[in-house]
């Protein structure tokens, strides 16, 4: 029997993050890209999402999404049999960020979600590429549908965040660390963490993506998402 995938995606994204893998790797198995927009903590949104899946399945997570794979882990790592953590971060905020998230919340509340994405946050993604364009007006889209409401939330539940260092070391489960090579919101240096923390864990750096591989690169993220699938 085929592991279903269940596919968390990045802050303010939701399931279009994931479109090119979801159309090849359903045709493998029983693919899910949940919601990480509900709940104003990790907590809540891991015990969520496991609450709504299968007993046993296959776990990746973009971002935000891998920060709360990780938290999933923490909660129930009986559950997961494959762990793929992408262009994410298993610290806690740093302060820098945490003052940047008060403003920004202040903006979206008063109704400048689409100032907050535009220039704040959306030209942080991207790595320079024929497609940049695109795929920026598709996470404004994303963003500006899920809306104000789902801003806030996720961006409480980011700022209280705990560190999954400990988490990480605990992993024994086939495990794909991945990240665009041109990642500025969470470097290749996190990523070289994560894979040290992990036994066994394989790293992918995708060469001509930024913070989002899935669409800037997604024959090569499918690609090694595919060997992750199939490593027994």
């Amino acid at each position: 029997m085929t592991l279903p995938l269940i596919l968390l995606p990045g802050m303010m994204c939701d399931a279009r993050l994931f479109a090119p893998q979801v159309e090849v790797l359903s045709k493998r198995g029983p693919v899910t890209v949940a919601d990480v927009s509900g709940h104003d903590s990790m907590t809540a949104l891991a015990a969520a999402v496991l609450a709504d899946a299968p007993p046993v399945f296959a776990l990746g997570g973009l971002s935000m999404g891998g920060i709360v794979a990780m938290e999933m882990v923490r909660q129930a790592p009986q559950r997961i049999a494959k762990l793929c953590l992408m262009d994410t971060n298993p610290m806690a905020e740093t302060d820098a960020v945490k003052s940047r998230r008060g403003p920004q919340i202040d903006k979206a509340q008063a109704g400048q979600l689409d100032h907050v994405m535009r220039n704040e946050m959306k030209p942080n993604y991207l790595t320079e590429g024929p497609r940049r364009a695109t795929i920026l007006d598709l996470c404004m889209e994303m963003a500006l549908e899920l809306g104000s409401d789902a801003f806030v939330r996720q961006s409480v539940a980011l700022l209280d965040r705990p560190d999954q260092c400990d988490t990480l070391r605990g992993v024994t489960v086939p495990t794909l660390v991945l990240c665009g090579r041109e990642d500025s919101l969470c470097p290749v240096a996190r990523h070289t963490l994560m894979h040290e923390l992990v036994g066994g864990s394989v790293l992918e750096i995708i060469a001509g993506a930024g913070h989002l591989p899935t669409l800037e690169q997604p024959q090569h993220t499918t690609a090694a998402l595919i060997r992750w699938m199939e490593d027994e």
